[in-house]
Formats: C-alpha cells, structure tokens, sequence
C-alpha cells in the first residue's frame, strides 16, 4: 500500500505582509540594520572595483613603456636616457603616426610634495608627471577640461580631477596657485582621465621637472603601436640597444602588475568589511531572538491551526527577508546616488568608487541571506518548543 503523499499547506503571503506592521520598533531595527549592513557591503564592493578598474583601465591596449631595466615594478624608479626616445621613435616599426607625427611620448614620473596655497598647509605626496604635448597622443583617456596646456619657462601646471581630493581641498580651478616642491605653480588647466589614475596626477612641462627634479635622463618612454603585433619589435628593440639598458613592457602589464601590489590592501577590505558584516548579522540575529520572543504563542497557535513547523519557519523568512530587502534597495539607492565615483586617496594616488550593476547585485544579494540568516536561529529555537509549552508561553 502506497504511502498517502499530503501537499505541503502554507501560510498565506499575505499574512508574512502584514505582520511587517505589527510591530513598528521590530520592523525599525530590521530595516536599519539591513541598510547599514548592504550599505557596508556596496561601499566595499565599490572600492575593489573603484581600484581594479582604475588600474586597468589606465593601460592603453597598444601602449608599451620603454623604462629602465630593474624598474618593472616602479616607473618612479626608472632612469634611461634622453636620447632613448628618439632612438626608438626611428628605429621601431609600427609606431602609430598621424599627421607626420609620431605616438611616442618621453616622461618623467616623480613624487613630490605638493600643498595648495602660498603656504601650502595640506600638503601631500603627488605623482608629478613632465610631458610633451605628444603625451595627449598616446594616453587617449586624457582631455583637458578647462584652460590650456602649460607653458615651459612659466611655472605653470596641469592639474588631474582628483588633485584636489588628494590634497584636501574641494576644488582646484584655473589660476589655482600650487605649492610644488617649495615653488609655486599657477594652474594653467585641469583634466580629466576618469577611471583612470591619471586623474590623480599632476602634468608639467618636461624641461620645468627636469629643472625641480635635477636629472637630464628620462623615466620611460611611452610608445603607441598600430597592433599589439609589433609588441615584440619593441622588445626586440629594447634587447638589441644594450646600451640604453632598456626594458620594454605594455602598459596592461606594468599596471596589472601595480594591481597586484595592491591585493592585500583589497584583502584587507574584504575582511574588514566581511567581519563587521558578521557583526552587523549577529546583531541582527539577536534583534530576531528578541522580537520572536514575544510570538512563542503566536507559532504555537499556527500549530493548533494545522500549520506545520515548515511552513510557519516559511512564513517567518518570507517576513525576514521582505524587511531586509526593503533596506536593500533602500541601500543600492544610497550608494547609486551618494557612494558612486567618489575620491578615495592611496598611496600616491586616488580613485573614484565604482557602484554599477554587479556592485549593486552584491549588496542585494547580501540584503537577502540576512533576511534568511537572520531570521532562521531564532525561529528554530522558537519551534523547539512543544506546542502546549508554546501555547502556556
């Protein structure tokens, strides 16, 4: 005789519904502690992508950097000479060309001081970056933004959109005064390289940082290809001139590269914000145990009712998990209008949060595993009870 198969009876949805309003202290810490808790998992997932985008995208795809040997993991570190750029402007094939003019782009990278004002109070470490006009060729991702490029001999600068965050200060506009080094530069212009760490640079005349830096040599030279094909001729080039001491790498690996220095600050984020989750969820679940408290008698009579044990924890995450939704969203909203491309400063640098899709998914993802962890502990312990036990509750 086969066994009599009975479909499982739930309670309605609409009941899970409306106790949300039963309690509106109950329904307050849920929904609060839901928002706080999304909210630190958005502003975390938007600093990892805020950090590997800006990293990675920097890089142009048919970029390669020619830099000293020994210095593949800090162009700040890389001397080669002067002459290296002209060199490898006539002697590589496939360097891209417009108009007569070659994509090839001699640089200086150096940190320095730099403060805003005369006295430059706010003072902080600054990528300075001294360029031709050619570098507007191959890094494509820079636009000047207001005013113009600056002129050598004149004290003048260039100045990234995020400068102004990392030297403290709300904005910095044209005819800005700068404090670099203990000289004061004029702000000539302003750009913009966004998701980029670019953005966070300060661009000068070649010669003027040759003069602040004291140096006649060059940092890199960046080079545009017309296919990641000639990626090899360059570093051919750069084995055959043994002279220069050369050593040539795309710009997608020089700044992978940067990417992976910065991973255990990334671990450290993800384990800070993981554990203070965990807290926020454990305080959570306390919330539920004390809230469930008070309904022992309820879960008892849903029992007498005909209801079983299954669809009464059922009904009880259903309610769990439509509070800690509504913080959900409530929190991507927050974070989409007030988080998204705000300036944080690392290192030498600074980047913007990144909050798009997969961020927000992550943030409503974890909106509901807290409905379900939160609310499934209390509502076995609840359920343990017999049933006249809970009615005498």
């Amino acid at each position: 005789m086969k066994p009599i198969r009975t479909k499982l009876r739930l309670l309605p949805f609409d009941y899970a519904v409306r106790n949300l309003g039963r309690s509106t202290l109950r329904l307050a810490l849920g929904f609060g502690g839901s928002v706080l808790v999304v909210l630190l998992v958005i502003g975390a997932a938007a600093f990892l992508r805020g950090m590997g985008q800006s990293l990675a995208i920097t890089g142009g795809e048919r970029n390669v950097i020619l830099l000293g040997s020994g210095s593949e993991e800090s162009v700040e570190r890389s001397e080669i000479p002067y002459r290296a750029a002209g060199i490898a402007a006539a002697s590589i094939d496939g360097v891209r060309e417009r108009l007569g003019e070659r994509y090839v782009s001699p640089e200086i990278h150096v940190a320095l001081t730099a403060g805003i004002g005369e006295d430059g109070t706010e003072s902080d470490l600054v990528v300075v970056r001294g360029v031709l006009p050619s570098a507007f060729l191959v890094h494509a991702s820079v636009h000047i933004t207001h005013g113009r490029m600056p002129i050598a001999g004149r004290d003048e600068i260039l100045v990234g959109g995020l400068v102004a965050t990392k030297l403290g200060a709300d904005r910095i506009g044209v005819g800005d005064r700068i404090r670099i080094d203990d000289r004061m530069w004029t702000v000539s212009g302003t750009f913009r390289a966004p998701q980029t760490v670019l953005d966070a640079e300060i661009w000068m005349p070649l010669s003027d940082l040759q003069v602040v830096a004291q140096r006649d040599n060059l940092s890199c030279v960046v080079l545009t290809l017309d296919s990641t094909d000639h990626i090899e001729d360059v570093a051919a080039f750069a084995a055959e001139r043994l002279d220069l001491e050369l050593t040539s790498m795309s710009e997608r690996e020089y700044y992978a590269a940067l990417s992976e220095f910065f991973g255990p600050v990334r671990l450290m984020v993800v384990v800070t914000a993981a554990l203070i989750a965990i807290g926020g969820i454990l305080g959570g679940i306390n919330t539920m145990y004390a809230a469930f408290a008070s309904r022992v008698r309820e879960l008892g009579t849903l029992q007498v009712l005909g209801f079983t044990r299954t669809a009464v924890v059922v009904s009880i995450v259903q309610e769990a998990i439509l509070t800690t939704s509504a913080g959900a969203l409530t929190a991507a909203v927050i974070g989409a209008v007030w988080l998204d491309r705000v300036a944080v400063q690392f290192s030498m640098g600074a980047f913007g949060l990144v909050v798009d899709a997969p961020v927000i998914v992550s943030g409503l993802v974890a909106g509901v595993l807290l409905g379900c962890l939160g609310a499934l502990p209390p509502t076995v312990r609840c359920l343990r009870l017999s049933v006249h036990e809970a009615l005498k509750a």
